[in-house]
């Protein structure tokens, strides 16, 4: 195995290194750091949201510095989806030792070389993230598409977090503990990419913003807390952000260029990108300056795309998340007012609101009714572990307002929303909720006898 740590430490000996030529610009003095990145021939960022294959001409990762490159390891027939750890001494990526193998997580010590798996099996794992206290997260290929799970860095205590009928593919770990990932809108059920939060327990699932549009993808949160992220997708792809103040996204005056996702922040400000030529058939790493009219070049490779770029440096560990969920098959659900919304306020009062679930077969089953009460607020039990979904209805049972995309409660989660999708920026009033006021016991809407659960025996 080659040794990298000659790339890393400048204390160290000097090693040979493969230099690629034909690589168009100049390496910018401002980036001190090597580079790892995933250099394709062919690249399709929002492929796994679809549960398709992104590099279906394979893909390699490297290390990139001083306008050479070297792979980041030997005998692998495809590598890809690197992240380095907090502390800069191992990486994680996801790799195939041969061709026709399923992609498995791997981590590798930049100080020698040296590769443990992590993670394989019998289906694709991919983007693994570290999380703290010794954990990853990765998406998991299973019959409903990726999966996101959780697992400690030796394999072990494996959680999935995420169940939907549809995928989900992790982009990045907040400061905050919670992690960012791709998903269809509506969630489990649409084909836009959108982008969503959740603990790494799995609960707390939400839209990060729900000014839901154009195509939202390869988020990444800067030092500032912002997240930027690919707007809109092909020739049209954009940069955008969201910022704390905002309850919508904002958008970034950055020039014209097909971006792939995945920004990185230098130390002094700038960002390294991803970006081809709109229209163009591949991407280089180009660096820019917020306020400037160009990206200026940074490294390419004749005929390959140079994709998910990290900087191999010490960062800011991630809060941690102390989980609060109990192994129960359930998980409680308080709304405090059901009216609000995004889509407009509802002028009447529902008289219920309805739980359907979707079973083993992808059908939707409706498991029960509970009241609304005046003020809209209600308190209900639901399934743990399950694709579900609200529908709110008047006294004759016909639905006002319903959910189109579906979500799920963790074990033991105690969850309250605002309304019915009113977005995370929304704020309750200060109000006991009157559900609360007349009972603390939530409606059973677990169903009696439950169903299968689709991706569950």
């Amino acid at each position: 195995m080659r040794l990298l740590y000659g790339l890393l430490a400048a204390s160290a000996p000097c090693l040979a290194v493969l230099s690629f030529c034909g690589f168009g610009g100049q390496i910018a003095s401002t980036v001190k750091e090597p580079v790892l990145v995933t250099a394709t021939e062919a690249y399709d960022a929002t492929a796994a949201v679809r549960g398709a294959e992104r590099f279906v001409r394979g893909a390699r990762l490297l290390l990139i510095r001083n306008g050479k490159a070297e792979p980041l390891v030997e005998g692998f027939a495809a590598t890809a989806d690197g992240d380095v750890s907090f502390d800069a001494k191992r990486a994680l990526f996801a790799g195939k030792k041969n061709q026709s193998d399923p992609w498995a997580i791997w981590e590798v010590t930049l100080a020698d070389g040296s590769v443990r798996e992590v993670a394989g099996g019998d289906a694709d794992r991919i983007r693994p993230l570290y999380l703290p206290d010794d954990r990853l997260v990765f998406a998991q290929r299973t019959k409903n598409g990726f999966q996101l799970t959780a697992a400690k860095l030796d394999g072990s205590e494996r959680v999935e977090l995420t169940h939907i009928p549809g995928s989900a593919v992790p982009a990045d770990v907040l400061a905050d503990g919670r992690i960012l990932f791709e998903s269809a809108y509506p969630l489990g059920g649409g084909k836009t990419p959108e982008l969503y939060l959740v603990y790494s327990d799995g609960s707390g699932v939400e839209s990060y913003r729900c000014d839901h549009g154009a195509a939202r993808w390869g988020g990444k949160q800067l030092a500032s807390g912002d997240v930027v992220f690919t707007h809109g997708a092909g020739a049209g792809a954009g940069l955008a952000r969201f910022a704390s103040p905002l309850a919508a996204e904002a958008p970034v005056a950055a020039p014209r260029a097909e971006y792939m996702g995945g920004v990185v922040e230098t130390r002094t400000g700038e960002w390294l990108v991803s970006a081809g030529e709109p229209g163009g058939a591949h991407a280089s790493l180009k660096l820019w300056k917020q306020g400037a009219s160009q990206l200026q070049p940074f490294f390419s490779l004749p005929g390959e795309s140079l994709v998910q770029p990290v900087l191999v440096k010490e960062r800011m560990r991630p809060h941690r998340h102390p989980s609060a969920l109990h192994d129960w098959n359930y998980g409680n659900v308080l709304a405090l007012d059901a009216r609000e919304s995004r889509e407009g306020d509802l002028t009447e009062v529902p008289a219920r609101v309805r739980l359907d679930m979707l079973d083993a077969g992808g059908n939707t089953v409706a498991l029960g009714s509970a009241p609304v009460e005046q003020d809209g607020s209600f308190f209900v039990k639901a399934p743990a572990d399950a694709p579900i979904r609200f529908a709110l209805l008047d006294a004759k049972g016909k639905v006002l307002r319903q959910e189109h995309g579906w979500f799920w409660m963790r074990k033991g989660e105690q969850r309250i929303c605002v309304g019915c999708h009113t977005g995370p920026e929304r704020a309750a009033e200060n109000r006991v909720p009157a559900v609360l006021l007349r009972t603390t016991t939530a409606v059973d809407l677990t169903g009696a006898a439950q169903p299968a659960v689709a991706g569950r025996p």
